[in-house]
């Protein structure tokens, strides 16, 4: 019952992270001052997708025509329709033209998203009147009419409402109505003079129905904003944007996930972690085990983080917890981010342990975060870390476990870099990083899926060896980039009393590969009563 309860704070916990992130980007008033220097300098404009004005370093350029492309279910229509209540909640005048979505289905579409959309102008080009079969002619080839009159409809309708943002949707009707390419430019290029004349901030849709490696909108428009889903084999698709091309405007480059959820579009922008950086105190600070303290020369050390590596069952979750126990009666605020455990098994296993931590999370210095890989991008995974560090103090992070973070990964390669540029933020932050990664195999022959020790400031290597028949665990620390660490190799054991580390086992040749000779009386830990 408690940790149900628990759970739920949790749940909502993770939602006020998100919400009061973006928080800053629904405050932000509608016209923005350009970067640019003097007094031509044009404006920006507030985009309302939450993340994307970050990734466009403010808006977009006031009074200019852009284009958003992505294929059918990607997100164009959402991203348009917060585009323009965003204005016209704050006075402006917002007009959505459409030719493949009629005023019925716009509704319907923010209904769902929790909107109303009775402050914008919706304009449909083709009404009932225009299917009517009576209404046709032959003496000119119909989609010569069609055009010009869905050209001139759309001039008429923006000269009586003069609205400041516009969205046109869709393209792919109007290359369908010009027949060839060379009509189909004209006519576009006729479109965004006279929108820019008017003063519009307009967004183009389009759904990529052209031939491949058509780049005629590209070249017309002002900028490009491209909306992608990339099916996986397992799990929800992941959507990411990329700015393909915006004039006059510096933005952040590269691909950056996106959610399409209830309530609309959620852009994470892609971490830079040269851009983050603060003072900090690097004194040592205890693991609560002093023993543990000497194999790392002293301490855990903020703006640093430490790899644990080892079999499953010997132990690395526990150390961790303890650290982070440790961490919180001192008054540190701490964020677990639980990748492979149910929050109910952790709390009972950490108590059985003698390490409550149901007080810490009552107080709000601990948040235990239950990630599901298979549904969260990477992208909005680090996007939680800024919100816990940046607007809450957090000052220890923990990844528990690195192999199902893995698995949210496209590729090994592209989890190096992930993982480069999310530790170099913390890092630079002062936050203590504790990263558990689990290896194949028990005894003797032992792997990991991948190797991050070169990213690592510290490593904590666990293994299981045989002694006079008994499986025990031994506990060494491999590397330590801020302190002389020690260099033995000691017994770990985990028991009632939490963790507890033996003495140096001098007298053991090969704990490491799992099958040691002994060659002396180095005596072992007590036998406590075990829990793992």
């Amino acid at each position: 019952m408690v940790a149900g309860k628990l759970a739920s704070r949790l749940g909502n916990e993770m939602e006020k992270l998100l919400v009061l992130e973006l928080a800053s980007e629904n405050e932000k008033i509608m016209t923005l001052p350009n970067k640019a220097e003097g007094p031509e300098a044009i404006p920006l404009v507030s985009t309302g997708v939450r993340g994307l004005d970050e990734v466009l370093n403010g808006g977009l350029t006031a009074n200019r025509i852009y284009l958003v492309e992505g294929s059918p279910g990607s997100g164009k229509t959402t991203l348009a329709l917060q585009f323009l209540l965003y204005g016209a909640q704050r006075g402006q005048k917002a007009l959505y033209i459409t030719l493949s979505e009629t005023r019925a289905e716009l509704k319907a579409i923010a209904a769902s998203h929790g909107w109303s959309l009775d402050h914008l102008e919706i304009h449909e080009l083709v009404s009932e009147d225009g299917l009517d079969p009576e209404a046709e002619q032959s003496v000119l080839h119909p989609s010569e009419v069609e055009l010009g009159e869905t050209v001139n409809d759309v001039m008429s309708k923006v000269r009586s409402l003069e609205p400041d943002r516009v969205v046109f949707d869709s393209l792919s009707e109007m290359r369908l109505l010009s027949q060839n390419a060379l009509k189909y430019r004209r006519q576009v290029l006729a479109l965004k003079q006279f929108f820019v004349n008017k003063g519009c901030t307009v967004l183009l849709l389009d759904d990529k129905t052209s031939e491949p490696g058509d780049l005629q909108l590209h070249s017309i428009c002002h900028g490009v904003i491209s909306l992608d889903q990339v099916l996986q084999e397992y799990g929800s698709e992941r959507r990411r944007l990329r700015i393909a091309k915006m004039r006059g405007i510096d933005f952040r480059r590269g691909t950056h996930d996106f959610d399409l959820n209830r309530g609309g579009i959620t852009v994470y922008p892609r971490l830079i972690a040269a851009e983050h950086h603060r003072k900090f105190s690097n004194n040592a600070a205890s693991t609560g085990v002093a023993e543990l303290d000497a194999l790392l020369g002293g301490g855990l050390v903020p703006g640093t983080n430490t790899l644990l590596i080892g079999p499953s069952g010997v132990g690395k979750t526990t150390t961790t917890t303890r650290c982070v126990l440790s961490a919180l009666e001192r008054g540190q605020k701490a964020v677990y981010f639980l990748f492979d455990e149910t929050l109910a098994t952790m709390l009972a296993r950490s108590t059985a342990l003698g390490m409550r931590l149901e007080p810490h999370i009552e107080s709000g210095l601990l948040t235990v975060q239950q990630i599901d890989p298979a549904e969260m991008s990477p992208g909005q995974f680090s996007n939680r870390i800024r919100v816990a560090v940046e607007q809450h103090g957090v000052s220890v992070i923990v990844i528990d476990i690195l192999n199902a973070y893995l698995q949210s990964m496209p590729g090994q390669r592209y989890l190096l870099l992930q993982m480069h540029e999310l530790l170099s933020y913390l890092n630079q932050q002062g936050v203590t990083t504790l990263i558990a990664l689990g290896q194949h195999g028990l005894i003797g022959n032992v792997e990991s899926d991948i190797d991050l020790s070169y990213l690592s400031d510290s490593i904590i290597l666990f293994r299981f060896f045989e002694a006079a028949g008994k499986v025990l665990s031994a506990i060494s620390v491999l590397k330590s980039r801020t302190s002389a660490h020690e260099r033995t190799v000691r017994e770990f054991q985990v028991g009632v009393n939490g963790i507890q580390v033996g003495a140096p086992l001098t007298d053991f040749d090969g704990v490491l590969t799992g099958l040691p000779k002994y060659s002396g009386d180095v005596p072992l830990l007590d036998p406590q009563v075990r829990t793992e």
